[in-house]
């Protein structure tokens, strides 16, 4: 039986690194949709969804056989990573209208706190100290970004729910990177991410369905964004995470989206008005020093 060679060792943090400039683009496009008037659910359906419609000929041809032979305990997995996938959107992309760009975000990506103790408890991990270490720098960046927000006046209508809503995103997508591991391992690319975005949108279209958010009737601006929401942060950000999930650890990737609040602040700043504080730069610091020090721990 052949083997896949093995990609050179520097080219997964190039690609999550590529992945996280697409991503920090997520909740600016999220606000620009919701003050066109996209409901947030449909908003984070239109993300997942035309995304796996882009993706289907693709996972037709070129996985077309791994599919047809998906087992009962793979359709099982593929059912809840969607799910997973779908209550984080949704949720996530809700909160943006409660608190601000950087308070969101920020608590959003605090996965490695959850996946870490994840994986020890259920896989038996243990990660390495340095990558330990980029995991409390990071999270410590996360928590220094969301008390400067926090002292805010502007930072939200609502900022304990959308800053509540933001932490129960993060345990979603903290599920989710577990469960696509495990599906992950088994499937090519394009058939994974067919799965996971298609299975997510057709939760979230149910989900409009039962609360009465249209799917439809928007202006063309804003289904501009939707479209580049599904092009960018989707297509290119998450596919990028997913293909890092076969070649280094759940914990890692999930450092790595500690990145994202950087990026989305900086743009928030630029696009909405929202201002920094010398707080919120020490946040910005201690981040990129813990994705640096995980990137060292990072064992093959």
């Amino acid at each position: 039986m052949s083997s896949v060679a093995a990609p050179p060792r520097w080219m997964p943090f190039v690609v999550l690194g590529i992945g996280l400039m697409a991503i920090s683009f997520g909740s600016i496009f999220a606000r620009i949709a919701q003050a066109d008037g996209v409901p947030s659910l449909a908003v984070a359906c239109w993300r997942v969804g035309l995304a796996a419609l882009v993706v289907t000929p693709i996972a037709l041809f070129q996985s077309g056989r791994a599919l047809a032979r998906l087992s009962s305990r793979q359709w099982i997995l593929a059912l809840a990573a969607g799910l997973f996938l779908a209550l984080h959107f949704g949720i996530w992309i809700t909160s943006l209208e409660y608190t601000s760009v950087a308070s969101s975000t920020a608590l959003v990506t605090t996965n490695p706190l959850w996946i870490g103790l994840a994986s020890f408890v259920l896989f038996r991990e243990r990660p390495s100290r340095m990558m330990l270490g980029g995991i409390a720098l990071s999270f410590g960046g996360s928590l220094l970004i969301f008390l400067s927000d926090a002292q805010n006046a502007g930072a939200g209508s609502n900022p304990l729910f959308g800053n509540l809503l933001a932490l129960v995103g993060s345990w979603c997508f903290s599920a989710y990177l577990l469960i696509g591991r495990r599906l992950r391992a088994g499937l090519p690319l394009p058939a994974y991410v067919w799965l996971a975005y298609g299975t997510a949108a057709l939760f979230l279209v149910a989900a409009s369905q039962g609360s009465g958010a249209p799917l439809g009737g928007f202006s063309l601006s804003a289904w501009a964004v939707l479209g580049g929401m599904a092009l960018g942060p989707q297509l290119l950000g998450h596919t990028a995470y997913n293909w890092s999930l076969r070649h280094v650890s759940a914990t890692f990737v999930a450092v790595v989206t500690l990145g994202e609040p950087v990026g989305s602040a900086a743009m928030a700043f630029i696009i909405f008005g929202e201002g920094f504080a010398p707080l919120q730069f020490a946040g910005f610091a201690l981040l990129l020093a813990g994705i640096y020090l995980a990137a060292r721990g990072e064992r093959p």
